[in-house]
């Protein structure tokens, strides 16, 4: 195997979702970005293949030429450990602007400080401070 990585499909919002990831965490950075041309006319624009790394975990996105009848769901993750109170609070404040809080960020039995929260695109988060 030459290498694994996790694959978002969005339904058209993949580069905002990319570009947002970019601001939200310290170390990402976009690594490939190619778009659909205009021989595809519905989806001119849109994510044909991306890539982002965050804190060395490449992650692959593209935007669906389908729509599809499934999304993100809770079940995928991304676990993050943080280093501290502050960062936790720093991803947990970015990440859950227009989105949604499954459990808030609180002292847990099995963590100090532990989040899991949806951002805006739908991708789900658990943050922690072990």
């Amino acid at each position: 195997m030459k290498s694994i990585a996790p694959f978002l499909t969005f339904q058209g919002s993949a580069e905002a979702a990319m570009r947002y990831y970019e601001e939200t965490f310290k170390d990402a950075h976009i690594r490939m970005l190619t778009h659909y041309g205009e021989d595809t006319p519905e989806m001119a624009g849109k994510v044909m293949q991306g890539a982002i790394q965050i804190q060395g975990q490449l992650i692959m996105v593209m935007d669906s030429q389908t729509p599809a009848e499934f999304t993100f769901t809770p079940s995928m993750s991304f676990f993050i450990e943080c280093m501290s109170s502050d960062e936790i609070n720093l991803y947990y404040r970015k990440l859950k602007k227009k989105g949604a809080i499954h459990m808030p960020l609180d002292e847990y039995g099995f963590s100090r400080q532990f989040a899991w929260i949806q951002d805006q695109f739908g991708v789900t988060w658990q943050l922690n401070l072990s």
